[in-house]
């Protein structure tokens, strides 16, 4: 009799394309993705796209509506405000200041963070105790408050408004990271990797990030949207960046004088902050929603 061989072919998916179906099956999320794309490009190529300096100002063309106005035009395609500065252009350049700045903070917020939560996680006794009742005590004033009195006691300006929101956003990393690894390490898993012989790095690194990565990214895209309105708010309140800048929330507050008159001078860069929060907390839902059944 001839030999049959039957072949089974097992076709094994990696952890991060599952994760990438879940995410795209979510269109809403898609929708976020490419629109957080589009911010990451302009806070590129902002200077090249934009067809005026933010600073140059025209006196022809005062508070020039938007072009779909019957009084606006294709030059002035968002219009201009009471100076004579083309909106469109300063919202290109705005994308830099408070969408870039705020990737900047969480980044080295992140960075901070990551360092304390994970030495105090592997912690043990009355050390991780101290630490868990000090970052409950930080946490229980809200970020906002917390960087406006640190620009508050270093004065105004963009370069204090970034360490004041990052200072702000620090505790939350820590205690975000302090719990992800405190949990973690007392699984099992981590029971056997010590009992193979695994030095606390090795069983840091290899045994226990992997589970907790998830975690991490889940609180990046919560805190890009936190660092995003604390930025704007702090330019609202003239704490953070100084005219003539044009970050978003300094614009909104240049505007107020203008709103009845001019009202597109604050409309626009509003719901510019309003599609950039919408856009990375579009994401950070899709991501949740896909790193959930790993978690469980």
């Amino acid at each position: 009799m001839p030999r049959i061989k039957i072949y089974q072919e097992d076709h094994i998916e990696s952890p991060i394309w599952r994760i990438w179906q879940t995410f795209s099956s979510n269109p809403f999320a898609v929708i976020g993705l490419w629109a957080v794309i589009f911010l990451l490009t302009l806070t590129i190529f902002a200077p090249f796209i934009a067809p005026y300096s933010p600073e140059m100002q025209d006196q022809q063309v005062l508070l020039l509506p938007p072009s779909w106005d019957p009084a606006g035009t294709v030059e002035h395609f968002l219009g201009t405000d009471d100076l004579g500065r083309d909106i469109f252009s300063r919202i290109l350049h705005g994308v830099q200041l408070t969408f870039g700045m705020s990737l900047l903070v969480v980044a080295t917020s992140l960075f901070f963070g990551f360092i304390i939560g994970s030495l105090s996680g592997m912690m043990r006794g009355i050390k991780s105790s101290i630490l868990s009742h000090l970052l409950d005590s930080l946490l229980s004033i809200p970020s906002l408050l917390m960087a406006i009195l640190v620009v508050a006691v270093m004065g105004p300006g963009l370069n204090n408004v970034f360490w004041g929101v990052g200072i702000a956003m620090v505790p939350q990393f820590v205690r975000t990271i302090h719990n992800a690894v405190h949990e973690e390490h007392k699984k099992q898993y981590v029971t056997a990797a010590k009992l193979d012989g695994a030095n606390s790095l090795q069983i840091f690194w290899y045994v226990i990030m992997p589970n907790v990565w998830d975690v991490v990214i889940i609180q990046v895209t919560m805190a890009i949207s936190a660092a995003i309105l604390d930025i704007a708010a702090l330019g609202f309140l003239n704490l953070g960046a100084q005219a003539p800048s044009p970050e978003w929330g300094a614009m909104v507050a240049q505007g107020l004088d203008n709103l009845l008159l001019a009202p597109w001078t604050v409309t626009i860069p509003g719901v510019a902050i309003l599609f950039t929060v919408l856009s990375v907390n579009l994401v950070g839902d899709g991501l949740r929603s896909a790193l959930a059944p790993i978690r469980n």
